[in-house]
């Protein structure tokens, strides 16, 4: 309330100061004014609240008028928070002021230390127990019986003691420097991780020692997510704060004992062994360095010894951590100087640990995991963490039985006692056709008896010789052959003519001889003209047969003809359609067409079950499913697709039916299994290997077997094992595979499916009209004049061919006699003496006609290459 100042001395009557403050009196403050203006509401100038000061003495009129109040109108009410803010108008009215900006921030600030601190008042204190670690994984049998358990057989707890100092700071040079000085997280160390991955440096994960001996040993839980982060962060604070159950040295120990490493290795003192064969307390700085760079990618640092990639990424993250040993100064400069490229350190050879996995188990359960990672989003470290239970695909009789067969005819046909059988192995593979299935498997002696290498498995092993015509047979069957430079692909079936003699020289499609270096083969007939002479295992002089026979009689020289009539190309993709890795294929080359490619016995066994299973292809199965530690895990199985035409599929079934079933066949010891069986033997160049792949409607099995000498890694000939001088499929491969399907109780008695006969096919050029009957005679007369023979013509047989005497080069005549048979197309002509006889026997354009029939005349002109 204003009030007026008192007259002036003297004065009339009183004329007041204005209303407010006198003009003797004291003037309000600002903050007076806003308090009067709160209580009494605005006012407008001129109107004093109050009377006008008394006047002075002697006068006694009226105050002047009071000083300008507050506003006129009611008083808002009092808010709690003063937003939007009252008074203000536009975007000030939503501006908070910088005490609501302060204020909120210290409630957002101890909202969140009130929510982690009843967040880390509510996590328990975890009780580890030292030998509770990774669990193990279950493998089961087609059945579902428990085929092996499989735990952390690979590791072996070490105190920290154990542990050289130098390799301990090579761990936390490469994950936590300030280990032991930290709360057990490292924020700046996280903050550096992210900073340096965005600059494009090592990747690095931020999470000191304490919290992945927390995520490894205590949560047991690799997820990424916020809450698994939030909780991990935690625990390892609780852990390592004075008071708890573990010191520093026990996490670290923890640490070093639950790390995976690769090759199976759990914990440091398994990974010392699994790559350097020594102990972890003979470690040194290099050693410990790799072992520490190996943590965060253990399944690359498994193979540096036989992956250049993997060694050149895995030399770069040993350095990084030597680097971070000098950065930390627990190595001088000088020191770290020695630790180079070339000083990386020497690995030793992947010997996977063998402990319960005796027999087949071993190699069952590396297909069983390679197929699993292959197919579904499980990682390698997470399947070795355990946890898993995985149905295979495996028959654990037909499992058994394959084994036995093997053991059997090893003791009995090639015991080792006898120098010359030594070393000797075998392999082999069977299969569902109509599913795909792996049921059985012979991969080599076991784990448990040093041999580490999966012999129906293992690429780049051996050869697979002339199991490999089939595929030929269908690619040509399929695509046709170019008999004649620049025609077309003449249509080719089993009954297709092509000369089947030792020795002849092989055309390109483009009707070009082929020469030795280009086929990359030497000829065993010493021929000295520059080309190849494909050779046969025997030297007998066939003549002209049908593809069907030479398949039943395992000869080379038509189908190497037919390859190359048909094409690499087109060669190698039916391989392929059929089931058969790219890399698994050898370059161009005629031998290409007789089996030069190592291919693994899974692959023949697929193969051959795509003819089984009337040209459907599907690629081998191992697994059926598989339960994580998180629920069932999806596998991406494999499609089945149309690779062969059917009815060519079982036209050529029917021509591998021949191969056991005809007398002559290779495979003719199988025939005991029944009535329908198909198969193919296979043998190599100085008996290197032998095969054998047969079938029956519901079960395909290849067998393969081989010498190979340990300490060179290299294949020896097998010439005199067994005590026979030549190895073939049909030998020792074929009675395994017979013994076997004996064993299961395996019987061809289900017919294969029926089809209708390809007919209609052309012959190669200069083939005669119908097949030769027999190989070829030798002609009855001496000549009288020397000659340089050249490749003779093939014809049909006589039936009548007298004896004469005569001499002759190019030209013979005679007298009279049977009609002489048809000569055949030849080589280059020359001047190879003919015998003579009586009648008349005319050769078309090429080398001397072989129709040793009565002589007369017999013109063979030169041919045309």
């Amino acid at each position: 309330m204003g009030t007026g100042a008192p007259g002036a001395p003297g004065a009339g009557p009183g004329a007041g100061a204005p209303g407010g403050a006198g003009a003797a009196g004291p003037r309000m403050t600002r903050a007076e004014m806003r308090r009067a203006a709160q209580q009494s509401g605005r006012r407008r100038a001129g109107n004093g609240s109050g009377p006008g000061g008394p006047g002075g003495p002697g006068g006694r009129g009226p105050g002047g008028p009071g000083r300008r109040g507050a506003a006129a109108g009611p008083p808002p009410k009092k808010r709690f928070i003063d937003y939007p803010r009252w008074g203000k108008t536009g975007v000030h009215r939503w501006l908070p002021s910088w005490k609501q900006v302060i204020g909120g921030c210290l409630i957002f600030f101890g909202g969140l230390v009130g929510v982690v601190g009843v967040a880390y008042a509510t996590t328990p204190m975890p009780d580890w127990q030292p030998n509770a670690l990774a669990q193990s994984n279950i493998y089961e049998w087609s059945d579902g019986s428990k085929m092996a358990t499989v735990g952390q057989v690979n590791r072996q707890n070490v105190t920290l003691d154990d542990v050289p100092l130098k390799v301990r700071q090579d761990f936390m040079a490469a994950e936590n420097a300030t280990f032991y000085q930290d709360s057990g997280v490292d924020f700046q160390g996280i903050a550096r991780a992210v900073f340096d991955m965005v600059k494009g440096g090592e990747l690095q994960s931020g999470s000191t020692i304490t919290q992945q001996f927390v995520k490894n040993s205590i949560l047991q839980n690799q997820s990424q997510t916020f809450s698994r982060k939030f909780t991990e962060i935690l625990t390892s604070i609780k852990i390592s704060q004075p008071g708890s159950s573990l010191t520093k040295d026990q996490i670290f120990a923890g640490y070093l004992n639950t790390n995976y490493y690769g090759r199976g290795a759990y914990g440091i003192q398994a990974a010392a062994q699994a790559y350097f064969g020594i102990d972890a307390s003979k470690l040194n700085v290099a050693q410990g360095a790799f072992l520490a760079a190996s943590v965060n990618q253990p399944s690359l640092f498994q193979n540096v010894d036989t992956d250049p990639t993997a060694k050149s990424t895995a030399v770069a993250r040993w350095q990084y951590v030597i680097g971070r040993m000098q950065k930390d100064n627990w190595l001088t400069p000088q020191e770290a100087a020695q630790y180079t490229a070339a000083s990386f350190p020497k690995v030793i050879a992947w010997h996977q640990n063998s402990s319960a996995l005796t027999g087949q188990i071993g190699y069952l359960k590396e297909l069983a995991d390679n197929y699993v990672t292959s197919h579904s989003s499980v990682t390698d470290a997470e399947l070795a963490n355990g946890g898993y239970t995985i149905k295979t695909t495996f028959d654990k009789n037909k499992t058994a039985q394959l084994t036995k067969a093997v053991e059997q005819t090893t003791q009995k046909l090639l015991p080792p006692s006898q120098p010359i059988n030594k070393n000797v192995q075998f392999g082999a593979s069977s299969i569902d056709p109509a599913t795909g299935d792996l049921v059985a498997i012979y991969g080599g002696p076991g784990y448990d008896k040093g041999y580490f290498i999966d012999n129906a498995n293992q690429p780049g092993g051996v050869q697979v010789g002339s199991t490999f015509k089939p595929i030929v047979l269908a690619s040509a069957m399929t695509n046709g052959a170019t008999l004649s430079p620049g025609a077309a692909p003449s249509p080719i079936t089993p009954d297709s003519m092509f000369d089947a003699d030792n020795g002849i020289k092989i055309k390109d499609i483009n009707g070009t001889y082929i020469g030795n270096k280009q086929a990359g083969t030497v000829d065993s007939d010493k021929t000295d003209d520059g080309y190849l002479h494909q050779q046969n295992d025997v030297p007998t002089m066939y003549g002209y047969r049908t593809l069907r026979f030479a398949m039943m009689e395992s000869i080379n020289t038509p189908y190497v003809q037919l390859g190359e009539y048909t094409g690499y190309d087109n060669v190698a993709k039916t391989a392929e359609d059929m089931g058969v890795p790219k890399t698994m294929l050898t370059s161009p080359s005629a031998g290409f067409y007789i089996g030069t490619s190592s291919i693994t016995p899974i692959r023949m066994a697929d193969v051959y079950a795509t003819l089984d299973n009337q040209g459907v292809q599907r690629d081998p199965i191992s697994v059926l499913s598989v339960k994580g530690p998180n629920g069932p895990v999806t596998l991406n199985q494999p499609k089945a697709h149309q690779a062969l035409d059917s009815n060519i599929a079982n036209n050529i079934t029917d021509v591998l039916k021949d191969v056991v079933e005809a007398p002559g066949g290779t495979g003719y010891a199988a025939k005991v299994i029944g009535p329908y069986v198909a198969g193919k033997t296979g043998t190599t160049d100085e008996y290197k290997s032998a095969w054998f792949i047969g079938y029956t409607k519901s079960l395909v099995t290849s067998v393969t077997m081989f010498k190979e000498d340990p300490k060179k890694k290299t294949l020896e000939g097998m010439g005199g094992v067994g005590g026979q001088a030549k190895t073939f499929g049909g030998t020792f491969p074929a009675t395994v595979w017979t013994d076997f399907m004996q064993d299961i109780g395996a019987r061809g008695d289900q017919p294969f499916p029926s089809f209708t006969k390809i007919t209609g096919g052309a012959n190669e050029n200069g083939a005669p009209a119908s097949p030769t009957a027999a190989p070829s005679a030798t002609a009855s007369s001496t000549p009288t004049a020397s000659a340089t023979p050249t490749k003779p013509g093939r014809g049909n047989q006589p039936t009548n061919a007298p004896t004469a005497t005569s001499s002759c080069f190019i030209f013979c005549s005679g007298n009279g006699g049977a009609t002489g048979g048809t000569g055949g197309a030849g080589g280059a002509g020359g001047t190879t003496p003919t015998p003579t006889g009586t009648g008349t026997a005319t050769a078309p354009v090429g080398g001397p006609g072989r129709g040793n029939g009565g002589g007369g005349v017999q013109t063979a002109p030169a041919a045309t290459p």
